[in-house]
């Protein structure tokens, strides 16, 4: 009997035992084509010899040194790397152990940021529904889906959301793809003008929304108009990039695609590359200035940021991204996934959309695909086909209420960054296989 309070008390899983490049195996020598990166989080695979040397090597000279008393060598490279690819005005980094923390700490930053600056009034967060920002009571009040908040809402802050940036669902017939994102950026504007412009103090978004929407990108035009909105009203720009920024869809930040530079972003996942928890909030120097010319003192802290064995990880994993040139590697790979889902399952009864940046993909299940219907959440359509595709050796991120948090179903998948052709090829037939088991089923 196992003693681990795991994620569900309905299943044991099985031991894994080793990595290989993009798979693991499991106790039974079985091996699992890792098709999501685990949560999008594995992007060099499970056995990359440069991360493993470092973390040998920094644990050789330096494991841990609190941050109330000591900086590191490898946290303070890894901050200077990051600034130096960041978006423009992003001056600096604040080293967490992973997505929630970090964005715990720039709402806690965003709020302090304006009592540094006396505007005590601005309190309020807009986000979007069906976003996710993390299991912190503070990210998971900012996130929009009704899943994950419904038993917790009593202990969650007020927040307001408005419409996500979905073109499969959103977008009118009669409707450009650029109208369309000008026109559901501008429910920002409504809902400011709403709450008060006064009392607003950031909007949150993910650039590539991943597991509550299945990577949907936001159309062209849609972020710049958003960031326009922000300068009007003062609002801070925090972008969410802890699933689809540091390489996955093809650029080290993703909203590079989108040409806007945020106030403050979150990363983590990728950054870390799964050797070690890590992840960052990255701050505009406007912001950081306010408090040193304030207090001086940002009122937030945990025990293990800036940790020296996970920056040196981090800083592994950037030089692996710079010396193999993954970003071009992962856009070129992205392409062919995407030419392959498209090839298997573009024509499939049952696949409304397949969508995506980079290697970062989603596949959105229908039960009929002119009207768009979904199937009976009942059905639960997106536990079978996980199930299946284990079944098949294949990790993949299918999730359900895709459309509101209830109902829909959508398959996510990201695998490392390294996936070579052939692997592409194993995936999608492993995918396609599962898709029908849990159709059939």
């Amino acid at each position: 009997m196992s003693h681990i309070f795991g994620r569900s008390t309905k299943t044991q899983p099985p031991v894994a035992v080793a990595g290989d490049g993009c798979y693991l195996v499991d106790a039974s020598g079985k091996r699992y084509l890792d098709g999501s990166g685990g949560a999008a989080v594995s992007c060099l695979g499970h056995s990359n010899e440069r991360v493993r040397a470092a973390l040998h090597a920094q644990m050789d000279t330096l494991a841990f040194a609190h941050t109330g008393f000591f900086t590191s060598a490898p946290a303070e490279e890894l901050a200077d790397r990051l600034v130096a690819a960041a978006p423009e005005g992003i001056d600096r980094v604040y080293l967490v152990s992973g997505g929630s923390e970090a964005v715990e700490a720039a709402l806690k930053l965003a709020r302090q940021y304006f009592l540094e600056i006396g505007q005590p009034d601005r309190h309020r967060v807009i986000a979007r529904r069906q976003s996710y920002h993390g299991n912190t009571l503070g990210a998971l009040a900012t996130g929009g889906n009704a899943w994950r908040r419904a038993q917790f809402a009593p202990m969650l802050v007020e927040t307001t959301h408005i419409s996500p940036c979905y073109e499969y669902r959103g977008r009118a017939e009669d409707e450009s793809p650029l109208a369309y994102g000008q026109r559901v950026a501008d429910e920002l504007e409504i809902e400011i003008q709403r709450l008060g412009p006064d009392t607003v103090m950031a909007f949150v978004a993910e650039p590539v929304v991943g597991a509550t929407l299945g990577a949907v990108p936001a159309v062209e035009g849609y972020l710049k108009r958003i960031r326009e909105i922000c300068d009007r009203h003062g609002v801070l720009m925090i972008l969410d990039e802890v699933m689809c920024g540091m390489g996955r869809t093809g650029h080290l930040f993703a909203c590079a695609e989108d040409g806007v530079a945020p106030d403050m972003i979150t990363i983590a996942k990728g950054l870390g590359a799964g050797y070690q928890p890590i992840g960052a909030l990255m701050t505009s120097g406007k912001i950081y200035d306010a408090i040193a010319a304030g207090s001086g003192f940002f009122q937030h802290g945990h025990t293990y940021m800036g940790h020296a064995m996970a920056a040196a990880a981090a800083n592994a994993v950037l030089t692996e991204f710079e010396e193999h040139d993954l970003m071009a590697r992962v856009r070129l790979q992205g392409e062919l996934l995407q030419s392959c889902l498209t090839d298997a399952l573009g024509q499939h009864p049952h696949v409304g959309d397949i969508r995506g940046r980079g290697l970062f993909r989603g596949i959105e299940i229908v039960a009929d695909r002119d009207s768009k219907t979904h199937f009976d959440p009942a059905r639960k359509l997106h536990a079978r086909i996980k199930a299946a595709a284990f079944a098949e050796g294949l990790i993949c991120y299918p999730m359900g209420g895709t459309l509101d948090g209830i109902v829909g179903d959508h398959v996510l998948l990201a695998p490392p960054l390294i996936i070579e052709d052939a692997q592409i090829d194993e995936l999608v037939g492993k995918l396609c296989t599962a898709i029908d088991t849990a159709l059939a089923d």
